[in-house]
């Protein structure tokens, strides 16, 4: 499920919704093999950090929801993922989860997979082979309630998901800027994703911060205002900046009035991004018309003008 640059990077630009309807046939999980960095980044995260990464709201039942995506799982990968109901198999990764036991599929199993998948609690082991076999992160959305109710995120884009667990859908996008949109559409926007189709949105933001997990308690420099180094130019500001896009899309559980949110993280640096002067021309019209409040935000005040002066030097 490649990012939409076209679609998601316009001017002037708006923190609003950006909802559209996925096209028919289009599958919403992308399988992860071992030696990806994606892969790389979760094993660990959920091996040393689980507790910032699994959670759910204390009266919330997980498992219809979680049984619906690993059906779903098995429907667009069978080769991939295997799901009958009990137990779940992900040959990629040479593991499954039986009853809430990691068993392996075979000899050659990593074992570092098998260790992190039994060290997780109990109740948890099939959410974490779920987060290992697939590149996206997960998160239950309750309609009945308009609340987040689950989560299994990895790889969070600047925010903790520990402080976002149970909280309805304003609560969340409260630090959001110039978030009045997306505060006001809540509501209407939770009932209508769960409601039976099926919905995607893009998000990209421009980086000083490598890794994919950017989770603000693991990285405190990611809690200041300003996230590059002092005084840098054009060229040390286009040397630094990476790209960091998300694909998210809502799979509808009508029955159970939920849906499963899936959230695709992806990071390059910014110049294999803007691989045509259209992109870059296209990025420093979004850029510069951004308010001073996303700018402070996003961690872009800074750098703002030597960005806009590399993006012009590359879209000419």
């Amino acid at each position: 499920m490649p990012f939409d640059f076209d679609a998601a990077v316009s001017a002037p630009h708006r923190m609003q919704p950006g909802l559209r309807l996925l096209a028919a046939g289009t599958r919403q999980l992308t399988p992860l093999h071992p030696h990806e960095r994606t892969f790389k980044e979760k094993l660990a995260v959920l091996s040393c950090h689980a507790p910032q990464a699994l959670l759910v709201a204390p009266d919330f039942d997980a498992a219809p929801a979680l049984s619906a995506l690993c059906h779903q799982a098995a429907r667009e990968w069978p080769d991939a993922f295997g799901w009958d109901g009990a137990i779940a198999s992900a040959a990629q990764l040479g593991w499954s989860v039986r009853h809430d036991t990691p068993v392996a599929l075979g000899e050659s199993a990593p074992s570092e997979i098998g260790a992190c998948l039994a060290g997780l609690p109990s109740g948890w082991r099939l959410a974490g082979l779920l987060a290992l076999a697939f590149a996206e992160d997960l998160a239950i959305v309750d309609a009945r309630r308009g609340r987040i109710a689950w989560l299994a995120v990895c790889l969070p884009s600047h925010w903790a998901p520990e402080e976002k667990i149970g909280r309805s859908f304003a609560e969340v996008h409260a630090p959001v800027a110039d978030n009045a949109l997306l505060v006001k559409a809540g509501d209407a926007l939770i009932k209508l994703v769960s409601a039976g189709e099926r919905w995607e949105r893009f998000v990209w933001t421009v980086t000083a911060h490598a890794h994919l997990r950017a989770h603000p308690h693991a990285h405190p420099q990611l809690l200041a205002a300003e996230r590059w180094p002092p005084g840098c130019d054009a060229g040390r500001v286009a040397s630094l900046a990476h790209w960091r896009t998300e694909h998210q899309t809502f799979i509808p559980l009508k029955a159970l009035q939920q849906a499963i949110f899936t959230i695709h993280v992806e990071q390059q640096p910014l110049a294999t991004a803007l691989h045509t002067p259209g992109r870059a021309a296209a990025l420093h019209a979004a850029l510069a018309s951004m308010s001073d409040a996303v700018l402070a935000y996003r961690g872009l005040a800074s750098v703002r003008e030597p960005l806009l002066q590399w993006l012009a030097a590359r879209a000419a």
